[in-house]
C-alpha cells in the first residue's frame, strides 16, 4: 500500500519567512545585458570593436535572439553602433559627446547635491558614506569594477535623498555612456586620490546642510572628470 508523504507545517510562523524570495529573479536577456554592457563599460571590447553574434552566443551562453535583443538595448544606451552591411560594433565617444554628458551631469547632479543638503537624514548620509568607503576600498585593490558600482550607488543614494526620481531616471538613460567614461577616468594616474576626495567635498558640504557649497562641490569634480576624459579620448584619437 501506498504511504501518503505529510507536509508538516513549520512549528514556528516566522520561520516560513526563510522561504520568501526576496528577489525577482532576472531573466536570461537581463543577465546578458548586464554582462556584455559591463565588458563594454570596463573596455573588454574595445571602441570600434565589431561585436560578432556567433562569438557573444558562445561567450554569454545564450541564443542568437537574446544576443539581438541586448545589442538593440545597448544601442539606445550609445554603446553599441550599427553599420549597414558590417554589422554592430562598439560605439566610439568623441570628445564633443562627452562634454554634453559632463554638462548635463553637472546640471542634474549639482541640483541634487543642494537638495539633499536640505533634507538628508542619518540613514541617508549613512549610505552615501558606505559608497564612499566602498570606493576608496576598491581603489586601494585596483578593483575598478567595485569603484564603477560603488560611486553609481553614491549618486542614487544622492539622488533618492533629494527626491529628484526623475532627473535620477535621465542619468540612468546616460548610465552606460556615463559608466564608459568613469571607466575610462577612474584608472588615471591620481585619480584614485582626487576622486574621493572630491566626493567626500561633496558629502561633507551635505552633512552641514551647506547647499551652495555641495552644488559647486559637485561640478568641481566633473570639471576635473571632464578634463581627464577629453584628453584621454583625444589621445585615443590621435593615437
Amino acid at each position: 500500500m501506498n504511504k501518503k508523504i505529510k507536509l508538516t507545517p513549520p512549528a514556528q510562523k516566522s520561520k516560513a519567512g526563510k522561504l520568501r524570495i526576496a528577489e525577482v529573479p532576472r531573466t536570461l536577456r537581463e543577465l546578458a545585458l548586464e554582462r556584455l554592457r559591463a565588458a563594454i563599460v570596463e573596455f573588454h571590447f574595445k571602441p570600434g570593436q565589431r561585436l560578432i553574434e556567433r562569438d557573444l552566443c558562445e561567450q554569454l551562453g545564450v541564443s542568437r535572439s537574446v544576443v539581438r535583443e541586448v545589442i538593440r538595448h545597448l544601442e539606445t544606451e550609445g554603446l553599441v553602433h550599427t553599420i549597414p552591411h558590417q554589422g554592430p560594433s562598439v560605439a566610439k565617444l568623441d570628445a564633443e559627446t562627452a562634454t554634453q554628458i559632463y554638462e548635463l551631469r553637472a546640471l542634474l547632479e549639482s541640483a541634487a547635491a543642494q537638495a539633499a543638503a536640505a533634507v538628508a537624514n542619518a540613514n541617508d548620509l549613512a549610505k552615501m558614506s558606505n559608497a564612499l568607503d566602498l570606493i576608496a576600498d576598491a581603489y586601494a585593490r585596483k578593483d575598478f569594477h567595485t569603484v564603477l558600482g560603488a560611486t553609481n550607488g553614491f549618486y542614487e543614494a544622492m539622488f533618492m535623498c533629494a527626491h529628484k526620481s526623475v532627473a535620477w531616471d535621465m542619468v540612468q538613460r546616460l548610465n552606460g555612456r556615463i559608466s564608459w567614461l568613469r571607466s575610462l577616468t577612474v584608472s588615471s594616474v591620481d585619480r584614485g586620490s582626487t576622486g574621493p576626495m572630491q566626493m567626500q567635498k561633496i558629502l561633507g558640504a551635505i552633512k552641514i546642510g551647506d547647499g551652495p557649497a555641495a552644488a559647486a562641490a559637485c561640478r568641481d569634480h566633473l570639471a576635473t572628470a571632464g578634463e581627464i576624459a577629453k584628453r584621454l579620448i583625444a589621445a585615443e584619437e590621435d593615437a
